[in-house]
């Protein structure tokens, strides 16, 4: 025996699917078919730390070179030596410059022999000047008496008169004597002055970061020999995003990480913040005091700034928030088990990339942190606490 289904009408058709959807859609009316959505939980005690990436450097450093040029031929310290204040680092050929000094001397001994002679001189004509005119005198008063002729009173005074002129004519020699010396000093001097930069020394306490030049080599004036550097002016200079730079303020810790160790983490000590901004990176340049760390110029490190600790916050990530101008923007809130849109405010920025929620929030509103396909206002929303 065999049994055939039903007949159904069209009309009865029609009328089970719409009480089908009917129930469809009251069952989402009462909150079935709902997602199941994760919404941000306060957090407690949280960092707030900004990120730079920059380079080991020296506060103090200079290039060093000589003031002449010439062939070196004594290099007295390398690459990570350590020098006090005065050391001699290097030295030029000075055969040349000795000889020229030797004969700027022979000429200003010869011209303090010329000065003392001068001054002799100038002695002796005072003196007989001096002689002549009480002979003088003497024979002026005996004229009256008869004693002595006008003619012998007219010798003597002509006399007397020639000593004064030579006594005269021996300051003018001295004078150019002593011009003659001083000129022979500064150029004496001069030369001595050429001969002492023949060799190079430390302008202070530091360490040698690089040799850039060998034995035998020509160099000019100011060509660069060695880089000093001063080992307790080391620091970090990091670049951070402005922004992300406004939370910085001198003092505040940061820890440093190093491409040579990177298993070591580096304590430091923001010192300095640079007024003036890369235009066209658009970074700020932030220089970290860091005591133990490796004094490698010029290798890469990264900086880790605490700029503050928060000690509640709902924390939102970036992925989340849309139309965000760096103060406000747009999220999704679970508000009554259904989901809404909703413009906010928000602060702080931590380094893994999420937002501290500032105000602009209802009461018991929700708000999600992980956006799903399907998302619509209005629709019910069953919620999660994501991991804070």
């Amino acid at each position: 025996m065999t049994f055939s289904p039903p007949f159904r009408s069209p009309k009865a058709i029609i009328i089970a699917v719409v009480m089908a959807a009917a129930a469809v859609l009251l069952g989402l009316r009462l909150g079935g078919g709902g997602l199941t959505v994760e919404v941000a939980a306060m957090a407690s005690d949280v960092p707030v730390r900004v990120y730079g990436l920059g380079t080991i450097e020296a506060k103090v450093s200079s290039k060093l070179g000589f003031a002449v040029g010439g062939t070196l031929v004594e290099l007295l310290a390398d690459a990570g030596d350590a020098v006090p204040r005065g050391a001699v680092l290097a030295r030029l050929d000075d055969a040349e410059q000795k000889a020229r000094a030797a004969a700027a001397r022979a000429l200003y001994d010869k011209a303090m022999a010329q000065s003392v002679g001068a001054r002799a001189a100038v002695a002796k004509a005072a003196a007989t000047r001096d002689q002549k005119e009480k002979v003088s005198l003497r024979r002026k008063s005996l004229v009256a008496s008869g004693t002595v002729s006008e003619e012998t009173f007219g010798d003597a005074r002509a006399a007397a008169i020639g000593a004064g002129a030579d006594a005269q004519a021996a300051n003018a020699e001295v004078a150019l004597a002593l011009a003659t010396l001083a000129d022979a000093r500064a150029q004496l001097e001069l030369n001595e002055v050429l001969l002492a930069r023949h060799a190079l020394t430390a302008p202070y306490d530091g360490r040698i970061a690089l040799r850039s030049r060998e034995l035998g080599s020509v160099v000019g004036p100011g060509e660069a020999v060695f880089t000093l550097f001063d080992p307790a002016s080391v620091w970090v200079l990091a670049y951070v995003d402005e922004t992300l730079a406004g939370g910085v303020r001198l003092g505040q810790t940061a820890e440093v990480r190093l491409r040579s160790a990177p298993a070591a983490r580096f304590a430091g000590t923001v010192v300095r913040i640079d007024v003036e901004s890369d235009r066209v990176t658009e970074e700020r340049r932030v220089y970290v005091a860091c005591r133990d760390c490796p004094q490698h110029l010029g290798e890469q490190a990264e900086v880790v700034i605490d700029t503050a600790r928060l000690d509640k916050a709902l924390l939102v990530p970036m992925a989340a928030i849309d139309e965000f101008d760096g103060r406000q923007g747009m999220v999704w809130t679970v508000e009554d088990g259904r989901l809404a849109r909703r413009r906010i405010s928000f602060g702080h920025r931590t380094l893994d990339g999420r937002f501290e929620v500032a105000g602009d929030l209802p009461d018991g509103a929700r708000v999600v942190t992980r956006v799903l396909a399907g998302f619509k206002e209005g629709r019910a929303a069953r919620v999660t606490e994501a991991a804070p």
